[in-house]
């Protein structure tokens, strides 16, 4: 994984602020470190900072309910274990929220993963793969594409350069089956 531009409790400065990255602890920004890393290719601007729903609920329900107030148009929270800080930021602001299950040493993350699915009826958060924080960025990279043509053509070029790079394999897998040696691609 690449140094992120940021850690918890900054943003970034050279754009302007459009979505927030959240987590319980420090401890799940390496986890969670991808989603501004994805965010960054894109050249969106983001915050990061620690907002625990169980040690720190007053700042978590201010958060979330001024993120919009703030610029704020995506918020990702990371959470382990009970997992519930995506549902009560869902629970409090209008944005859409992107829940990341980060593991734990426990249980692999299966607890957190179905602790952010298992959303009520209602309070919708869109939930990524165990771990993966650079879905997260890239589906918040979406959702402010949509209305933002410069975005989608960028969307559509990362999208363009994932379909060459997997043509690419293919061509060394059809490669190394007539006998050639191909070195695997990256």
């Amino acid at each position: 994984m690449s140094t992120p531009s940021t850690s918890p409790g900054t943003s970034t400065a050279s754009a302007s602020v459009r979505v927030g990255i959240v987590m319980g602890s420090d401890s799940d920004w390496p986890v969670m470190a991808a989603a501004g890393d994805a965010l960054a290719e894109f050249g969106i601007g983001y915050e990061a900072d620690v907002v625990s729903a169980h040690r720190m609920p007053e700042a978590m329900i201010d958060y979330g309910r001024t993120a919009h107030t703030r610029g704020l148009e995506v918020i990702i929270a990371g959470a382990g274990g009970a997992a519930h800080l995506p549902g009560m930021l869902a629970a409090v602001t209008p944005l859409p929220v992107i829940g990341v299950p980060v593991p734990l040493k426990y249980l692999d993350g299966m607890d957190s993963l179905l602790s952010i699915v298992q959303m009520p009826a209602g309070v919708p958060v869109a939930t990524v793969s165990i771990g993966n924080a650079r879905n997260a960025g890239l589906l918040a990279a979406r959702i402010l594409a949509a209305g933002d043509p410069e975005l989608t053509a960028a969307v559509i070029d990362f999208q363009d350069r994932l379909r060459a790079q997997a043509e690419a394999k293919g061509q060394k897998v059809r490669d190394a089956q007539h006998g050639e040696r191909a070195e695997p691609a990256s």
